[in-house]
């Protein structure tokens, strides 16, 4: 078993809170109708949480584990 994790920092975390609530609301637009607004709300809501992955450097915390034989 290994001992690494793939934690990651709080503000990578929230990035990935918002394109996941923006993904979210996204999905759950095409169900109720289509609602496009309510769709392209959502899509800003992800373009948003991936602007802000880029500001907090999100993809520093990719941590590669060393392989357990």
């Amino acid at each position: 078993m290994s001992s690494s994790g793939h934690v990651g920092r709080p503000s990578s975390w929230v990035a990935v809170a918002v394109i996941f609530v923006g993904f979210a609301v996204a999905g759950l637009s095409l169900p109720l109708g289509p609602n496009w607004l309510l769709f392209w709300v959502g899509a800003g809501i992800v373009a948003l949480g991936g602007v802000l992955a880029l500001v907090v450097d999100i993809m520093s915390d990719v941590v590669l584990a060393e392989q357990q034989h």
